[in-house]
């Protein structure tokens, strides 16, 4: 069938996510994504939260500005939002705001919550209306548990593009809706494991210590424009990412950048 037959993609989209200053994670995956001729690569946030090297990574961003659609995240927020209580009291958070020159909180600041790329494609980092809520994932039981199609719907809040990217979970996943549209987690660049206490404790784990983004391609045959969606496992040097994490005092996020596994 002329369908299965590949035609060029009209359009590929290398989409990254949740860095968290893993600037080893992120060149690496950079590397990877010039040998896949993408037309179009998409940030979805939380990019510098993390005890590696926010400093680092802005940098190495930083070079590739032009190139890249960045929107914020969560933990984004988390940086320049913080009080000096909220610094005092978080060892990380202090060493990041440390770390970061002026004019990264500046940039962060600057940063859209969403963005449509264009008229198919949609980016947000957690839902379209709040950047901590999981849009595919439902965690009440403490473990992530794929949402309903309705729920999904509901909490796209009418955002009816074919395509949505999203990040926030760590976990590299797609859904296809009832309505065709298709969602897709990309995974986290920089830190594959997490536990956290909001809505109710539960922890994402993926496994493997390697770097997670989404190549997505929009293809046009006889039958018209459909979808390819690749999910990408990028090995990098992840002992040098947990050798810093550790000198900063964060055991947990060693463990995870090892492993994929929460403590």
């Amino acid at each position: 069938m002329s369908y299965c037959k590949e035609a060029k993609p009209i359009i590929t989209i290398a989409a990254i996510s949740d860095i968290h200053s893993n600037v080893f994670a992120l060149e690496a995956v950079l590397e990877d994504i010039k040998q896949r001729n993408a037309t179009h690569i998409v940030n979805l946030g939380d990019i510098l939260y993390g005890p590696i090297a926010p400093k680092a990574t802005y940098e190495l961003l930083m070079k590739h500005q032009k190139d890249i659609t960045t929107i914020r995240g969560n933990q984004d927020r988390q940086i320049y939002e913080a009080t000096t209580a909220d610094i005092s009291s978080n060892p990380t958070l202090q060493f990041i705001v440390e770390d970061l020159p002026n004019e990264a909180i500046q940039w962060m600041k600057g940063l859209p919550f969403d963005y449509e790329l264009d008229e198919d494609v949609y980016l947000c980092h957690g839902s379209p209306t709040d950047d901590m809520v999981y849009l595919l994932e439902n965690v009440e039981t403490g473990q992530p548990i794929v949402r309903s199609d309705s729920d999904i719907l509901s909490l796209l809040n009418d955002i009816d593009k074919p395509i949505i990217l999203c990040g926030h979970t760590h976990t590299p996943r797609m859904v296809k809706l009832s309505t065709g549209q298709i969602v897709i987690n990309t995974g986290s660049v920089g830190y594959p494991a997490y536990t956290d206490d909001l809505p109710v404790v539960h922890k994402m784990q993926n496994y493997s210590p390697d770097a997670s983004y989404a190549v997505v391609k929009a293809i046009e045959t006889e039958q018209g424009k459909h979808w390819k969606v690749e999910h990408i496992k990028v090995p990098y040097d992840f002992e040098a990412a947990a050798k810093l994490a550790l000198e900063n005092n964060r055991k947990d996020w060693e463990f995870a950048l090892k492993t994929g596994r929460t403590l």
